[in-house]
């Protein structure tokens, strides 16, 4: 396998132990709900992750497999969104993560992290090809089907609430109201996902850039005050990990744009 481009930032601010992670834990996975590892390489892979070793979390949680697909879905799927700069490789690794995570329901029907990162690779897959484009070739139910099971499985999964709340924005920016309304898509929720993210998760920097997003999306000009000043907490937001390190950061270079 090539090697993934490094986090470019020190990633020893967020190397814990496993006294420190399982301290930290509610904290650092307020966004995803995942489960206190049961198996202690699995804990190895998150630490890994939270540090920004990201290809070693990927190879560390493949070999364990079980819970472990779990980390190397999410260190695929924020490698492919945040570093990874060949858009070919960037939507091929996005589809690699959906399949694997869509295998992973079968063998674990009650993970909600599996229908998660389905649902997170697969929308992000369709707006890199277009979404009008992804909604034509049916990729818009897919992405509804797979966050709406991981909200039912996890009701407290913050990040799940965002990307549903991200879908029904891009799908109505995308086509209008009246298409988005044949795919499922309506301002309205779409906007009580996004609140619901942030009271689930209020430190949440990723929740308040996509909520930003979200209100511009959906509601135009006139929010847009109100989205800057997300963005101005989300830049001011201190990172727990390597990942929310790059949430953070996009959001200041946003702010500088």
């Amino acid at each position: 396998m090539a090697r993934w481009t490094a986090f470019p930032y020190d990633g020893d601010a967020y190397r814990y132990d496993a006294a420190t992670l399982k301290r930290h834990w509610p904290r650092l996975h307020a966004g995803d709900a995942e489960p206190w590892p049961q198996d202690d390489k699995v804990l190895a892979a998150w630490a890994l992750f939270h540090a920004g070793d990201f290809q070693k979390a990927f190879e560390a949680g493949l070999k364990v497999g079980g819970a472990g697909l779990t980390v190397a879905n999410k260190a695929q799927c924020i490698q492919a969104n945040y570093l990874e700069t060949r858009e070919k490789n960037r939507l091929a690794m996005f589809l690699e993560a959906a399949e694997r995570a869509e295998a992973q329901q079968v063998t674990d029907p009650g993970n909600a992290n599996a229908f998660y990162w389905e649902g997170y690779a697969i929308g992000r897959y369709g707006q890199g090809i277009n979404v009008a484009q992804a909604l034509a070739q049916g990729l818009g139910s897919r992405v509804k089907a797979a966050l709406e099971a991981t909200i039912e499985l996890a009701p407290r999964h913050a990040d799940a609430h965002i990307a549903l709340g991200t879908f029904h924005a891009e799908v109505i920016d995308k086509v209008g109201k009246l298409l988005g309304r044949a795919q499922g898509a309506d301002a309205a929720t779409g906007l009580k996902m996004f609140r619901k993210a942030l009271e689930l998760n209020p430190g949440s920097a990723i929740a308040k850039v996509e909520y930003a997003n979200g209100l511009v999306m959906l509601e135009g000009d006139k929010r847009m005050k109100e989205a800057e000043q997300l963005y101005a907490d989300a830049a001011a937001s201190t990172p727990m990990d390597a990942a929310e390190r790059l949430d953070i950061e996009m959001a200041r270079s946003e702010l500088e744009d």
